[in-house]
């Protein structure tokens, strides 16, 4: 997701640059986050809202093999000097198998999430594009830094200068009728307030937090 973005704002000052090249000089300086900026439109409202819907199975599909795993790391755990050596054994060998599926699952499903998000995200920033590159013919501005990334190098930005709001407004204002996402399967960017879908945490862990990315799976031991 973060080499899509970059990639989107890299463009966006390259077209911008190159649209003032033979008029007028423009003046003025403006940042934007662009990752916001995408998330803040009603189109990447709408996507991240399919997403969150076409997901959910899979998550409460994950959540279940989850519970019944612990379930079972319980049971051994209460069985202490009860049960045999043989019966901890198949029940350690189960608790294992089941394990390797559900970090697998869990895998390939983050990563079809993955691809289906950079593949919006192209769709959605290639629009933003053209509409912040209106923007900024309109409105005079020599340059307009992305400042999504923690890399970025901005390190002040005067009050007043932040273009995202406008971008957004100005997007809204010339996109299809309310909230048209594309038809896809896939997520908007995660940014406060409309997070991605969670990703599912190990088996064993501390669970399925809603909102919130939790750690790739560990390989099962």
């Amino acid at each position: 997701m973060i080499k899509v973005l970059t990639a989107v704002a890299a463009a966006v000052l390259a077209s911008t640059s190159m649209a003032f090249a033979q008029g007028a000089a423009p003046t003025k300086v403006g940042i934007i986050n662009i990752q916001a900026a995408i998330i803040g439109t009603r189109d990447g409202q709408a996507a991240a809202k399919e997403l969150e819907g076409k997901s959910a199975p899979k998550k409460k599909e994950l959540e279940k093999m989850q519970s019944e795993i612990q379930g079972m790391r319980e049971k051994l755990n209460r069985m202490g000097s009860v049960g045999s050596e043989d019966q901890k054994q198949a029940l350690m060998r189960d608790i294992d198998t089941r394990t390797k599926s559900f970090n697998r699952q869990v895998e390939d499903a983050q990563a079809e999430l993955d691809q289906e998000q950079g593949r919006v995200l192209n769709e959605l920033g290639g629009k933003l594009l053209a509409v912040l590159d209106k923007y900024a013919k309109d409105n005079n501005y020599a340059v307009i830094l992305d400042v999504s990334q923690q890399n970025t190098p901005v390190l002040f930005a005067a009050n007043g200068i932040d273009v995202t709001q406008d971008v957004v407004a100005l997007y809204d204002k010339n996109a299809p009728a309310a909230g048209s996402a594309p038809a896809t399967s896939a997520p908007a960017p995660a940014t406060s307030g409309n997070a991605a879908p969670p990703r599912p945490a190990p088996a064993g862990g501390g669970g399925v937090r809603p909102g919130t990315p939790a750690p790739r799976p560990a390989p099962a031991k």
